[in-house]
């Protein structure tokens, strides 16, 4: 194809247009020039005018605020001089005849609540003399007259004095304030009272976080002197928003900044009430430099360091100049900048920039008019050819030629197209030659699906309900089944029955979750089943779609044998098959735990064996071994199996005797022991009889530390071997001191119940998922006038040797009773679970006494749950289930407590007409650092399920310990973490710290 030049019409030549368009171009620029410096002066004056308008519009914001400030500072002084003259006077009279009601709390703390409830009064215990009995008197009737006022202009206000006392409305710090808590010696008590010196002026705090009122505050506080002594203060204070929103900047353009001399933020536009929780609850301050630019930076480090009452400045920030003006407010030692875009400022100057352009654009428009007949023979005639060509390319003609290329622009431009269509020939390969790579794709996809058909990893393939499809030879190989065995099975029910129990949390977690993975056991054909290490992932489209399941099965029999071999050699004697030291240490904590809450007592025998040296040395080390061997069988054959037997070390013996809370039972053990081991012993030809010295403590009486009671049972044995061994002998001098105590309370107890000592506490058992309280555990507390907070396992124990407890415990369930038609009044349907002892369980008089109580106070029998340890049913068991059918016909609820920790056989658990199992807080409280208490937790849950029984977690205390139970389906919980046993009086404070928890975990997880 042969393309012709076209004549020129007006014989323009190439060079002609480009003189042209160079001259056009040229005038276009020179009066652009001449526009932008024009508009250059005008912007510069517009800027001076601006700054002189921030100026006026701060001046006025900083004076209206300050007048703000001083109104503050004078209503405070003014109430200063109020308080000061009602309280503190000794001229004038105290008209003010009111009798607070105190508290004298446990946690030597003294409060005070005013009735009306505009105010209370917090006082350490050792603080309290007569003054302050009347100062809590008439502070309480003065602040019912002045605080609906004051919390007008502030949103509390508070008396502090240098002795810690503290009268507050509203009355929420006084009544929260933790025990410990002493204002006095806070930073921002302590600052102030610095800066008050003796000028006796207000004085402002710098602004903090104020952790029980949970906001940014700034305290005003005001110097109370009597007879020119310093007292204390008068303080009131003002949230940061509050104070903030006295600045109102009035522009939608105008942003206020504001920071103090330290460099900390107070307002910017970038800060939000999360955000600054977020900091507080962190106790963190808002440095400027964490919101700011350098350049604002650079201003604010400016401001700061000159101290000017007056600064002004331009900044950069997000690529536009701004405009500041910074006043100092001397009160407060705060800096209060208001700044704006600058662009704002010149937007008059854009509309004349648009006049200007569009003036230039029509002079363009009458330039490109007179080009366009020269620009057509030169260049348009040339461009509609190489669009023709261009066209054709594109309907699929690739051989088509294109104009040749001539060496001015368009010339050029034939050539890039030409360039253009050997990159598309080349793509068009390119092509090709991906259809060839898919191919190969394909292949390698099949060589997968035979490196899985041929994997040492059993595979199982479902869709996607779990309905298998393919399992890999490899799983045939393992289980021994056929193919048509899994063919169109559910996944789940290649899992052995013996751990069935997990099933059901396993097809929870794939349905919830869609993948799971642990150790479990696959059944096998003719076979034991297999241990293996169970993965279940998800197979997902695309567009996330699942379609499949892959499931893969390694085999770990040889791992599981070894960590049981590993356990065993961990923590049993290779020797003997008894528990080694760590083990036998493990047990000794496990019933410190429970001998601690007053439950449980034990005894621990710790003895050697008499002359076994000497049988050693002269038998040989052979005959050493077998005698310890028939001692531990003996030991094994003679004692319980929940006692514990432990081989220390050499032939020194440790057991733990459950259950034994009296030195005569422990002394019939320790001749039982005494005579198994008289016995003669044949070894070898030759035949010994052999002794032993047995020291004995018992628990929780003689100590309830661990290492405190295995040194005392040391020197028991030490002083039974000087006795002459063969013998066995009490630690003496701690069970004197024991029975002296024992001797005391006994008394006390006697007069506590006819002087009516006792307190029932209530510690809430709470819904996890949505905060409620679901129901209260009864905790008796003995305040005792002289002794102070006797804690339950000091008094219980003997009361229920004493039979106290049982006079004690029908008061208990009378008090429980009457609390549950208090809450029931209030419309709060909420049970109440009450303990109940060995002896009052053996009470035959129980179920009357019960069924009378509940007649008399008019409870709801359902609403009442009666706790129970294992160790008290697995006595005479048929009895225990006679009385708890008797219980249960009046229509309470029994619940099993610490369960796991006691010693009953799941036999006997199906035949007990249980309704709840609370889990032991021994289980609970290593949750997640110890993964065995985790594992047993769950077990414990996931049986109760199977037993259809309710589930309550004791001793929660940490929010992962709550989410692992919930994850585990175990929902109603008690513990520090939602609160500690309370007063009935305080339950207004749970409901409302449950509802802030409750609040602060929603925004956690936000």
């Amino acid at each position: 194809m042969v393309y012709r030049r076209p004549p020129s019409r007006f014989g323009f030549n190439s060079l002609s247009v480009k003189l042209s368009l160079l001259i056009s171009a040229i005038c276009l620029i020179a009066g652009v020039c001449a526009a932008a410096l024009m508009l250059k002066s005008e912007e510069k004056q517009l800027v001076f005018e601006e700054h002189e308008v921030l100026k006026s519009s701060t001046d006025l914001l900083v004076k209206q605020f300050n007048e703000r400030i001083k109104t503050k500072i004078n209503i405070a002084q003014q109430a200063n001089n109020v308080v000061t003259e009602q309280l503190f006077q000794s001229n004038l009279p105290i008209n003010l005849s009111n009798k607070s009601q105190l508290q004298f709390n446990s946690d030597g703390t003294i409060r005070s609540a005013s009735a009306d409830g505009l105010s209370a009064a917090f006082l350490p215990q050792q603080n309290y003399s007569p003054f302050y009995k009347r100062l809590f008197n008439d502070s309480e009737m003065l602040w019912r007259i002045i605080s609906p006022t004051l919390v007008h202009d502030f949103f509390n206000f508070y008396l502090i004095t240098d002795d810690d006392f503290i009268r507050v409305s509203p009355p929420n710090w006084a009544l929260n304030a933790p025990a410990e808590f002493r204002v006095t010696q806070g930073s921002t008590y302590k600052s102030i009272k610095s800066m008050l010196g003796s000028e006796r002026e207000p004085a402002w705090s710098k602004v903090y976080y104020d952790t029980v009122w949970r906001k940014w505050v700034i305290s005003l506080l005001v110097p109370v002197y009597v007879d020119n002594e310093f007292l204390g203060v008068t303080g009131s204070d003002i949230s940061l928003n509050k104070l903030i929103s006295f600045l109102p900047v009035g522009d939608k353009e105008k942003h206020l900044l504001v920071f103090d001399s330290k460099g900390q933020l107070l307002a910017h536009p970038n800060l939000n009430p999360a955000l600054l929780a977020d900091y507080g609850s962190d106790n963190k301050a808002l440095a400027t430099n964490e919101f700011v630019n350098p350049e604002l930076q650079s201003i604010i480090d400016d401001a700061i360091a000159v101290k000017l009452p007056e600064y002004a400045n331009s900044f950069e920030q997000n690529d536009e100049a701004h405009i500041i003006n910074i006043r100092k407010i001397d009160d407060l030692d705060w800096y209060i900048g208001v700044y704006k875009k600058r662009s704002s400022t010149l937007s008059a100057l854009q509309d004349l920039k648009l006049k200007f352009f569009g003036l230039f654009i029509l002079y363009a428009i009458l330039v490109a008019l007179l080009l366009h007949q020269a620009l057509y023979q030169l260049v348009l005639r040339r461009l509609h050819t190489l669009v023709y060509a261009v066209t054709s390319f594109g309907k699929g003609q690739l051989t088509t030629e294109f104009p040749p290329e001539n060496k001015d622009e368009i010339g050029t431009l034939n050539g890039s197209f030409r360039d253009m269509t050997v990159e598309i020939r080349k793509l068009i390969d390119g092509l090709n030659q991906r259809i060839t790579e898919k191919e190969i794709a394909e292949k390698a996809a099949n060589r997968l699906s035979k490196a899985v058909a041929f994997s040492g990893t059993g595979v199982v393939i479902t869709d996607e309900n779990f309905v298998i499809e393919y399992v890999n030879p490899k799983m045939l190989e393992m289980t021994g089944y056929p193919e048509s065995h899994f063919n169109r099975a559910p996944l789940l029910s290649i899992i052995a029955s013996e751990m069935s129990i997990l099933v059901e949390d396993i097809d929870i977690d794939l349905r919830s979750r869609n993948y799971w993975r642990g150790d479990t056991l696959i059944a096998g054909l003719n076979k034991e089943p297999i241990w293996v290490s169970l993965s279940v992932s998800p197979i997902r489209e695309e567009g996330g779609e699942i379609t499949s399941y892959v499931a893969s099965a390694q085999d770990i029999s040889f791992v599981k044998e070894s960590q049981r071999k590993m356990e065993q050699l961990a923590y049993f004697d290779t020797l003997t098959g008894l528990a080694n030291r760590t083990f036998f240490r493990m047990q000794l904590r496990k019933s410190m735990a429970l001998a601690e809450r007053g439950h449980y007592a034990f005894s621990l025998f710790y003895f050697d064996l008499d002359e076994f040296k000497r049988i050693n040395d002269t038998l040989g080390h052979d005959a050493g071994d077998q005698l310890l061997i028939e001692v531990a069988n003996r030991l094994k054959k003679r004692l319980r199996a929940e006692d514990t037997i432990a081989r220390l070390g050499g032939d020194e013996f440790a057991v733990l005797l459950s259950g034994i809370e009296s030195q005569a039972h422990a002394a019939d053990v320790a001749n039982t022991i005494q005579k198994t081991l008289n016995v003669p012993i044949k070894l070898g030809s030759n035949e010994v009889i052999v002794s032993a010295s047995i020291g004995i403590t018992m628990a929780p009486y003689d100590s309830l530390e661990e290492d405190q009671l295995l040194k005392h049972a040391d020197l028991a044995m030490y002083e039974a071997k000087a006795k002459g061994r063969n013998t066995f002998h009490f630690y003496s001098q701690e069970l004197n001191a024991a029975a002296n105590e024992r001797l005391f309370i006994e008394n006390e107890l006697r007069i506590g119940l006819k002087e009516k000592q006792f307190v029932v506490y209530y510690q809430p058992q709470v819904d996890s998922r949505t905060h409620q309280v679901v129901g209260y555990e009864a905790l008796l507390r003995w305040f005792h006038p002289a002794e102070g907070v006797i804690p339950p396992d000091k008094f219980i124990p003997i009361a229920e040797a004493t039979g106290l407890i049982v006079e004690l415990g029908e008061w208990v369930l009378q008090e429980s009773c009457d609390f549950a038609v208090r809450l029931a009044e209030q419309g709060l349907e909420n049970n109440i679970s009450i303990n109940l002892s060995a002896r009052q369980f053996k009470d035959s008089s129980l179920v009357t006494t019960l069924s009378k109580m509940i007649i008399k106070s008019g409870v709801s029998a359902k609403r009442l749950h009666l706790e129970l340890t294992e160790s008290m049913l697995m006595g005479n068991v048929e009895a225990a289930i006679t009385q708890l059918h008797e219980l249960k016909a009046l229509g309470i609820s029994i619940s099993i407590d610490d369960f796991g920790t006691g010693y009953s056989s799941l036999s006997y658990l199906k035949r007990f007409p249980v309704d709840i199992l609370k889990i032991d807080r021994s289980f609970v409280k290593d949750i997640p650092e110890d993964t065995n208490d985790m594992e047993i937790t769950a077990a414990i849950i996931a049986m109760a399920q199977k037993l259809k029984l309710d589930v309550v977690a004791e001793g929660v205390e940490t929010i992962e310990q709550m989410q692992f139970l919930q994850n585990n389906n175990c929902f109603i919980v008690q513990g520090y973490y939602f609160s500690k046993p309370i007063a009935e009086h305080e339950l207004p404070n749970l409901y409302e710290r449950l509802n802030e928890l409750a609040n602060s975990e929603v925004i956690g997880s936000v």
